[in-house]
């Protein structure tokens, strides 16, 4: 091989091969190698963003949709830092993406040049794996060393479970000698995507335990849609012994299950707890958005809690972990339901009868209050259409999204795995654009503001929605305990008196606005109809919307 940076043709015929469809860019001249390598190959489409956090959201919700990695590519300094967020994100998240990174040779790091910090290993702590590419390939040993990283890259972002891989990149001078190399074969390496199942054994083990149980509590947190894991859970719903807890970002319907969790859960007595603590707990997907069912479990344990994870994680949540059953859970299932019966008991029918109370007394509630966030995401939710995916922003709208029953099916997403507010435009935009479908982003006006630049691109799909709550700050701070009782709740706060319309003037975006009930139920049905990217602003009384919310889960106590 040459000692050009055409080696870099390896790279990218390996993820051409492998699936690579799409590299996020971010502008600079130190990756000026990996522009033109991957812009030769036309079976990539290359994007540009401006601002590296923006562009590494994009493509985390071009992944979060696809399932496939995504490739970004920034110059080296402090562009590689701002990518940190997103991957932190990906890598809770569990969404496949190939981090590269422009640098410069290691003789120069800390030596005065501009835009060089130390770049290897720099996400080490939320990283699948990092990988330094060679300079040059001059040897077969270095061609065949370079084949291996692009293989090995590849197959760890999606196995066994998926997330981000980092490959740095230290590019000496001159960048722009690069000629697309096409010649000769490259070395495709495939990894087992089979994750063993637990053996007979276990399985039999796991369901004697199950079936002498009367009390068995089935617990989904974040899950993208998966029909098949919903038509088992909906066999499972059948046992009167078992009952089974979903969030909204589950997107699991199923009959007989508990969609509220902290309708029900907020309203249990310390006499009553012992009914609803279960005795078995079997827990999948990613993280769960309810403090209250966290604390619940915590302090009334079961006294086994199974967890179902393919890569084996030992994800400890309510401190009494006692298996971890290393599979996905729609292929346990399948082999663990032949080997039950149903149960005799009212566990299920415990949890039913509290659900329907606080479902009457919801509405209830939502009859007397005036215009506010709460009164809001129920006007939402009934005028949203059917099939709609919904990205849900942090922390407040993901958090009331879980007090409402969906009476129609929608897809509901969230980066709800560090469940940081940066980021929430960005990833609604690279999903809308992924997709090309209806998609609808539900933020509060901080979160909105801080990614301001997730507009800042070509690449708005006509079929992006957003819909920003503005209470004038952050509201969730008016009904979590404590800054309330600081003194100081304007610096967790943040209070101000912006607009999003003229950040929708900057962007050239349609923009409308809505104060009440009857405006924004036109409005909603006017997004419906539209054929554009649109903001819609509704504003809510910040002072009230607290005060209101402490409220309702004291009318569900009643």
């Amino acid at each position: 091989m040459s000692s050009s940076k055409s080696y870099l043709s390896l790279l990218v015929r390996i993820f051409k091969e492998k699936g690579l469809k799409n590299v996020v860019f971010s502008p600079g001249s130190r990756n000026a190698p990996l522009i033109m390598a991957f812009s030769a190959e036309p079976a990539i489409r290359c994007l540009g963003i401006p601002d590296e956090r923006s562009a590494a959201y994009f493509a985390l919700g071009m992944a979060q949709q696809t399932g496939t990695p995504i490739a970004i590519s920034c110059t080296s300094g402090t562009a590689s830092l701002n990518y940190a967020p997103a991957i932190a994100e990906a890598y809770y998240q569990k969404i496949p993406l190939l981090v590269l990174t422009a640098d410069r040779p290691p003789e120069l790091i800390d030596q005065g040049e501009s835009q060089a910090i130390r770049q290897e290993n720099v996400y080490a702590n939320y990283i699948k794996q990092s990988f330094t590419f060679p300079s040059k390939t001059v040897t077969e040993e270095e061609h065949r060393h370079t084949e291996h990283i692009a293989n090995e890259a590849w197959n760890i972002s999606l196995f066994p479970e998926a997330g981000p891989v980092h490959i740095n990149f230290p590019f000496p001078e001159p960048l722009y000698d690069f000629e697309y190399d096409t010649s000769g074969e490259v070395q495709l390496i495939q990894s087992n995507k089979t994750i063993p199942l637990p053996g007979a054994g276990q399985i039999n083990e796991l369901a004697a335990l199950w079936n002498r149980s009367e009390k068995k509590m089935v617990l989904t947190g974040l899950l993208p849609p998966n029909p098949r894991l919903e038509k088992i859970l909906t066999e499972l719903a059948q046992d009167p012994t078992v009952v089974i807890l979903t969030e909204t970002i589950s997107n699991l319907y199923i009959p007989n299950a508990i969609p509220g969790i902290d309708k029900v859960v907020s309203t249990i007595s310390e006499k009553e707890a012992e009914d609803f603590r279960p005795d078995i707990l079997l827990t999948m997907g990613g993280h769960v958005v309810s403090k209250m069912i966290k604390s619940f479990l915590r302090r009334y344990k079961p006294e086994e809690h199974w967890h179902i994870s393919p890569s084996c994680q030992h994800l400890d949540t309510f401190q009494c972990l006692t298996e971890v059953i290393a599979a996905s859970p729609e292929a346990f299932l399948k082999k663990f339901l032949p080997a039950l019966h149903p149960g005799l008991g009212k566990y299920r029918s415990t949890w039913l009868k509290r659900d329907n109370r606080s479902e009457k007394r919801h509405y209830t509630y939502l009859k007397e209050i005036p215009f506010s966030d709460l009164k809001v995401f129920d006007i939402l939710f009934r005028t949203i259409p059917a099939g709609i995916s919904v990205q849900l922003a942090n922390s407040t709208p993901v958090r009331y999204s879980q007090l409402y029953r969906m009476k129609k099916r929608l897809t509901f997403y969230s980066n709800r795995g560090v469940s940081g507010i940066d980021g929430c435009v960005s990833t609604a935009a690279g999903a809308a654009f992924s997709t090309g479908q209806d998609t609808w982003l539900l933020t509060g006006d901080l979160a909105f503001f801080y990614d301001m630049n997730g507009l800042w691109h070509e690449y708005l799909d006509n079929h992006l929605k957003i819909i920003v709550i503005n209470n004038g700050g952050g509201g969730i701070f008016r009904f979590i305990e404590g800054p309330d009782q600081t003194g100081h709740l304007d610096l967790f706060e943040a209070p101000h008196q912006l607009s999003a319309k003229h950040a929708a003037a900057l962007f050239g975006i349609h923009y409308m606005e809505a104060r009440d009930e009857t405006t924004l139920t036109q409005k909603v049905n006017a997004m419906v109809r539209s054929g554009e990217t649109v903001i819609l602003e509704i504003f809510t009384p910040r002072e009230e919307n607290g005060k209101i919310l402490r409220k309702y889960f004291n009318h569900l106590k009643k």
